[in-house]
């Protein structure tokens, strides 16, 4: 059976489709992505313009044809932050299933923990036991831990590396003291969230999963001993945080030069740098794995189970 997960984030429209079979891996086919910056079109009241609504209906148009064409015979769509929190969220979902031919299903913050975690814990097994999980899109950061398939612990704040760069690092290059106000906003958010996760069994893998530390592991990691490839990153921390002086004072267009830094992530990476080293250091964490598996992955996952698989 192929299906296909589409993936409507702040900062990109991404499809993934894959052939799944009773009791298989599901195998992916086909990857598209549109990269959007919803945040880009946010409007004083929090509204997404109708330039951004244009542009999302456009790429959910296209993605919708693609779908088509693979022969996908279910499409399995969601909505993330960006969406669920504009001021006109209503509106512009029901433009976007107009699109579609479909319902919407949005994600509340700790639903897409839970899909994440879902996707990472299949990814490493359970042999993995305990796992402590970081997720920075572009409107939030997810946080989930557990020993089993669900978390135990799940949250959302809004410390996303689009939502972050727009209101604190606006600049290009956004400089040190930017930086600092970035960071220091960071770790209040995260302090009461991370007393929760801090009693809580400690973590047998700790691990990142979005396209945003992806990056940073392609930019400052090492593979894992005897693996290659960023499905065996390790992400240190003393390594990223000794970057962001580095990041910060490079325009964004000399940032894509850099290891691991795609044109789409040159104006996020350094707000998507700080939070996650904010995270890492509220949590005590000094290194963490990088997973390939994420959201869609946790969706399709999820939708497998619930057809008896």
């Amino acid at each position: 059976m192929r299906l296909g997960v589409l993936d409507i984030g702040s900062n990109t429209v991404h499809l993934l489709i894959a052939d799944v079979h009773p009791g298989g891996r599901p195998l992916a086919t086909t990857s598209r992505r549109t990269v959007l910056r919803l945040m880009r079109y946010l409007d004083p009241d929090g509204a997404i313009t109708e330039e951004g609504v244009a542009a999302l209906v456009s790429a959910v148009s296209e993605a919708r044809a693609v779908a088509a064409a693979e022969n996908v015979e279910e499409l399995l769509a969601t909505a993330t932050s960006a969406v669920r929190e504009a001021a006109n969220g209503v509106e512009v979902i029901a433009r976007i299933e107009d699109a579609l031919g479909q319902p919407l299903q949005v994600l509340g913050g700790e639903s897409e923990a839970r899909y994440t975690f879902l996707a990472v814990r299949r990814w490493l097994g359970w042999s993995a036991g305990q796992i402590l999980l970081f997720d920075i899109g572009g409107g939030s950061l997810e946080i989930a831990a557990g020993a089993d398939e669900l978390p135990d612990a799940a949250a959302s704040v809004p410390l996303g590396a689009g939502r972050m760069t727009v209101r604190f690092l606006p600049d290009d290059p956004p400089g040190e003291d930017a930086v600092e106000r970035l960071r220091l906003h960071a770790r209040e958010t995260i302090a009461p969230v991370a007393a929760t996760f801090r009693e809580l069994p400690r973590p047998d893998h700790v691990v990142g999963s979005s396209k945003a530390i992806r990056s940073l592991a392609k930019l400052v990691g090492y593979p894992m001993p005897g693996w290659s490839g960023i499905e065996r990153m390790l992400l240190p921390r003393a390594a990223l945080s000794s970057w962001i002086p580095r990041l910060a004072r490079i325009p964004a267009s000399a940032r894509q030069e850099l290891p691991g830094i795609t044109a789409d992530r040159t104006f996020q990476i350094v707000a998507g740098a700080v939070v996650l080293d904010e995270a890492m250091r509220a949590l005590g964490v000094g290194e963490l794995e990088v997973s390939p598996w994420a959201l869609r992955e946790g969706v399709l996952l999820r939708y497998i189970e619930e057809m008896g698989w």
